[in-house]
């Protein structure tokens, strides 16, 4: 198999080479019907291609990126609409960005977060940097550039959210500190319904409205219930049987409590106002999504255990599903700022990795840890800003920044991770 996966990959170099050519052909002859499907091949088999060239292999999910990017700005309406789908459905959208919170939180261990109790200078240094620099200097870059204001909202809301798995990646291939990172984005997750709001009505109120106490109930929803899921997943691989057997009895009874009390007609009585569920009610139906979600995904674990090797390509390819949609439906928009949005998120991302770096080796934080705390300062979760940016039904405007942010934070986080990484780590 691993020499097929090679000829695969072996053939998709040659393929995007002559498909390149053609492009380049037909853009030249002005062709559009020559060199637009010529340059989505060419993309493809690029990505594909990649795994053949050991440097490039820890970019082949940028490359794919990429692909999203041509693929949204060349054929928009057939990304849209898929056999009468609407790909831009928001609760379609919604449930990715929901995979890769899920995603993410299986790639995090509750032991692992214990390990790190000896560490609380370096995390309280992260925490403090990582929802202080990136709203700031976000919220500077589109004030000094005149960005449209609900644009410039969206420079401040990926600074404004907390990493993600991109970071905790990033730091292991930097040979960084791991478990840091990783207590760093459980930390930024959990703590992200009250900060994330709180920097979007200070810094970007003025640009788009801002409902602070919606959004914190979309990051429960988008972010904490998934990435909850995971954990009591985590939880339940080490759980006692007894404990195991009463969460899972108390939950099958609740549901059907809940049953029960909507087929006698009385679910609405208490959970709505107004015909629409109050926040409190959905608090808890969330509560409750989570944990049933968890067990379930426990119990898919039990009877296929390989299923967990899958769930960082899920995530990844939620990523990319939602990274498509944006580009496609912000089309207009990128063609009048997409240079102007490239630059916000080069300097965006380029200054937060130096002021996290720089601040750490100021404060006298160990080597790995400054790189750590660098990369959980610079690298923001896109896929959060994605997801809110969906819930506020302003994809296509407040989530470009996020857009352009995802590809470039994976090829300047990459290139810096293997920097560090050949670099090496010298004895403190």
């Amino acid at each position: 198999m691993p020499d097929l996966l090679k000829l695969v990959a072996r053939l998709g170099l040659a393929v995007a080479a002559v498909a390149g050519v053609t492009a380049a052909a037909g853009w030249a002859g002005g062709r559009p019907d020559i060199w637009q499907p010529a340059a989505v091949v060419a993309s493809v088999a690029a990505a594909v291609g990649c795994r053949a060239i050991p440097a490039l292999v820890t970019y082949q999910f940028t490359i794919w990126v990429l692909v999203t990017v041509v693929l949204g700005m060349l054929y928009p309406e057939r990304c849209l609409s898929l056999g009468g789908l609407d790909m831009k459905n928001k609760h379609l959208l919604t449930a990715m960005i929901q995979l890769v919170m899920f995603g993410m939180g299986t790639q995090m261990t509750i032991a692992e977060l214990k390990s790190v109790r000896n560490m609380s200078y370096p995390v309280i240094i992260g925490i403090l940097l990582q929802f202080s620099v990136m709203p700031v200097v976000g919220w500077g870059i589109a004030k000094a550039m005149g960005m449209p204001p609900e644009i410039a909202a969206g420079v401040v809301l990926i600074g404004a959210c907390s990493s993600g798995l991109a970071s905790n990646v990033m730091s292991y291939i930097a040979e960084a500190n791991l478990p840091l990172s990783l207590t760093l984005t459980a930390i930024g997750t959990v703590t992200a319904p009250l900060t994330t709001p709180f920097w979007m009505w200070l810094l970007a109120g003025r640009w788009t409205a801002i409902d602070v106490v919606g959004m914190m109930m979309d990051i429960i929803k988008i972010v904490i219930v998934p990435v909850g899921a995971a954990l009591l997943h985590d939880w339940l691989r080490h759980a006692p049987t007894a404990a195991r057997r009463t969460l899972t009895t108390g939950c099958l009874l609740g549901l059907a409590a809940a049953l029960g009390t909507w087929l006698a007609g009385l679910w609405s009585v208490p959970l709505t106002a107004g015909g629409e569920p109050t926040r409190p009610a959905l608090l808890a139906i969330y509560c409750a999504g989570a944990v049933l979600v968890g067990i379930g995904y426990h119990a898919l674990w039990r009877l296929w255990p390989g299923v967990e090797r899958w769930m960082p390509a899920a995530a990844m390819f939620g990523i990319l599903f939602v990274t498509l949609i944006t580009i496609a439906k912000g089309r207009g928009q990128l063609m009048d700022l997409g240079v102007e949005l490239f630059i916000a998120s080069v300097l965006h991302n380029v200054v937060g990795l130096a002021l996290g770096y720089a601040i750490c080796k100021l404060s006298r934080v160990d080597e790995r840890s400054s790189r750590t705390i660098a990369m959980e300062v610079g690298i923001q979760n896109g896929g959060m800003a994605s997801g809110l940016a969906n819930e506020m039904g302003k994809i296509d405007t407040v989530g470009l920044a996020a857009a352009v942010f995802i590809p470039w934070m994976n090829i300047s986080g990459s290139l810096l991770a293997n920097y560090w990484r050949r670099r090496g780590v010298r004895d403190e």
